[in-house]
């Protein structure tokens, strides 16, 4: 008799058969879509042959409403929380009874109804999506755990390193899950990674570990069974690396040619499934006619549900729903100010928006960079923590990617998240999760990233060029983000309110030079404005003037020297949505136009409100549009080259320039 290394502990013979039913499973979708993509009816396919016992054992060991966020290799995630195969295949084949709309492909998706949540092909912010989820079940006092898996290359990436840090000091109770299978794509482990052991990677973070055969389904379910349970009981991170190898390439159209042989024969002796079998068999659990039967039932299933979805229509592109489902919906609640006023700055301003909706949402957590008892860089939230708790308000380790993605899980998991940048400049190294997670997800599976990241900005103040960029023309660019940038303490409190109570993404940005220079009466206790509506400061017959942040500042200060010049002056106030019906009836009006923006001019948001009004004034325009901003190159220090490098300086002449002309 064959020895087995199996121990089945105190599981029953039907739990057996059900483990090894849901082992099954998967292996034979995948042999039919192996078929049909050498028939072309499938275009791709990213095989897990040879590392079901991974993804069915977790899950199984799982409870229904606990997240899982699996890559793209772990079918039998989907397949052991029961999703039926026709929506599968649905979304395989890009049909409308997928998860998609046929917007994704593979396993690019998610399911609030079945806890699962998709990865992108970036791989490594799903890791930090995850601390997220399991932030919000800790908040919550539930006793829950998330499971997220990554393959063994993808522990190079920094969001690895950072989510699992994230996790570790938080104590947050989240199954990180390692498929080493051996190769990234076709890269060897050896070229990948000095230690033994990827579970050793655990020390450095006070963390628990351990190495379980990936291919044994009992040790998986039996060790991770109770691994979960003692995560709930005591909340805190786990590492497991499960040793497995994958039988077929990357995907099917990389091949395996790169994997030696004798490594191949090796691995194809430890076979996750037909092993149990033999087991299950040689206990006398299973029998062939049994096993025959289950094979009968899924095979039909399996074809059942294939012809099903041939018989479904082609989606059918529908311009519309397209671009209405960038955003999530949002019932704006405008919410009047109230008369008394007090005379505060706008720092002040942006911080009694926060206190007030920290109040009035008893989910929303901020997260950020010595946000707690020192209250910041800027002391925004100087004494929250004694308002709303440490819970609440949450320093973090310096890991703004992580942070980032930590926020879109906790929103999945049905809280309100803002993440403050300690400077705008420094969400260079978060921009992946916001501009591929967190603006494309409800576009993809219909899922809200409830959001703002606060982005402390601008120049003025000499602090150089890591502390002083205005960069939100690289977020204009990408749809599914609004962009919000106000210029005054009213329109800041009013538009951070909203902000915090739209379900999408927003990017806030708070010009540092203007937090404790401007003054202005605003109105006491809650109250809300529209995003997409500009404001109109002044107004004239001679030019349209066109701005944001603290430009609109230095175009007040340049008509208050010239009083000669009456000018509409435009307020933006928030660049996504932007409020063209306001821009456009000016420019009709005063027949010429001057926009200026502190950011540097080549791709800047006055590029694009150039050309839109290019396209839709053209015939009302006594003068080309122009534009002024700062100069081609990177923010100095020094004052004098700041002075040079701002567009303030520029302005008036080319006002008047235009004026004239």
């Amino acid at each position: 008799m064959k020895n087995f290394d199996y121990q089945r502990k105190q599981l029953s013979n039907d739990q057996l058969l059900h483990l090894y039913k849901r082992l099954l499973k998967p292996r034979m979708v995948e042999e039919k879509m192996l078929v049909l993509i050498r028939q072309g009816k499938v275009s791709k396919w990213f095989s897990g042959i040879g590392q079901e016992a991974i993804a069915v054992g977790v899950t199984s060991a799982l409870e229904q409403d606990e997240y899982v966020l699996p890559m793209h290799r772990n079918l039998g995630v989907f397949t052991t929380r029961d999703i039926p195969l026709h929506r599968l295949f649905s979304q395989w084949q890009g049909k409308a009874n997928g998860f998609t709309k046929g917007r994704e492909r593979s396993f690019h998706f998610g399911t609030q109804e079945y806890h699962i949540v998709g990865m992108i092909s970036h791989l490594g912010p799903q890791l930090g999506v995850a601390d997220g989820i399991a932030l919000a079940h800790k908040l919550r006092k539930e006793k829950k755990i998330t499971a997220v898996f990554t393959g063994e290359g993808a522990t190079s990436e920094g969001d690895f390193h950072e989510a699992l840090n994230v996790a570790s000091v938080w104590d947050l109770p989240v199954l990180f899950v390692i498929e080493n299978n051996g190769y990234g794509l076709s890269t060897p482990t050896n070229e990948q990674y000095k230690c033994e052991h990827l579970a050793d990677r655990a020390i450095g973070y006070g963390m628990e570990s351990h190495i379980i055969d990936g291919n044994n389904i009992l040790e998986v379910y039996n060790q991770i069974s109770e691994i979960a349970q003692s995560m709930r009981k005591n909340p805190r991170p786990v590492l497991i690396e499960f040793l497995t190898f994958r039988m077929r390439g990357h995907e099917e159209a990389s091949g395996t040619k790169y994997v030696p042989q004798e490594l191949m024969d090796m691995w194809q002796v430890k076979d996750p499934v037909s092993n149990y079998k033999e087991y299950l068999m040689a206990q006398g659990v299973l029998t062939e006619e049994m096993d025959a039967e289950y094979r009968a039932a899924i095979k039909k299933e399996i074809d059942t549900d294939w012809q099903k979805v041939q018989e479904e229509q082609p989606i059918v592109a529908n311009l519309q729903e397209e671009l209405e489902d960038m955003y999530a919906p949002f019932v704006y609640e405008g919410v009047d100010a109230k008369e008394e006023t007090e005379n505060i700055r706008l720092i002040d301003a942006i911080s009694s928006a926060l206190k007030e909706s920290f109040e009035r949402h008893p989910n929303l957590v901020m997260m950020g960079q010595d946000i707690a008892e020192y209250g910041g860089a800027f002391k925004v939230s100087e004494g929250f923590v004694d308002l709303f708790g440490k819970e609440r308000v949450r320093n973090t380790p310096i890991c703004e990617s992580a942070i980032v993605s930590a926020a879109m899980g906790y929103s999945i998991n049905g809280g309100k998240a803002i993440m403050e940048m300690q400077f705008g400049d420094f969400v260079s190294t978060g921009f992946n999760p916001i501009v591929n997670y967190l603006a494309k997800i409800h576009y993809r599976w219909n899922e809200k990233a409830d959001v703002v990241v606060r982005m402390p900005c601008g120049g003025g103040t000499q602090a150089g060029p890591f502390h002083s960029q205005t960069n939100e023309a690289w977020f204009t660019k990408t749809p599914g983000l609004k962009v919000v940038y106000p210029a005054f303490p009213v329109d800041a409190k009013g538009l951070m309110n909203t902000a915090i109570n739209d379900p999408n993404p927003v990017i806030f940005f708070e010009h540092k030079q203007l937090y404790r220079s401007i003054y202005q009466e605003v109105p006491k206790g809650y109250y809300t404005i529209p995003f997409g509506k500009a404001a109109l400061l002044s107004e004239g017959d001679d030019v349209t003037i066109i701005s944001f942040g603290a430009g609109v500042h230095w175009a007040l200060e340049t008509l208050k020297n010239n009083t000669q010049i009456k000018a509409d002056l435009i307020d933006l106030r928030t660049l996504q949505p932007l409020d063209t019906e306001t821009v456009f009836k000016s420019v009709k009006k005063t027949n010429k136009v001057i926009i200026l923006q502190e950011d540097s001019m080549f791709g800047g948001i006055a590029s694009d409100l150039s050309a839109m009004i290019m396209e839709e004034c053209f015939e009302y325009l006594d003068a080309p549009v122009k534009r002024v901003a700062s100069l081609e190159t990177a923010i100095p220090f020094v004052k004098a080259l700041e002075d040079q490098y701002l567009p303030k300086g520029r302005f008036e002449q080319a006002l008047l320039d235009l004026i004239a002309y």
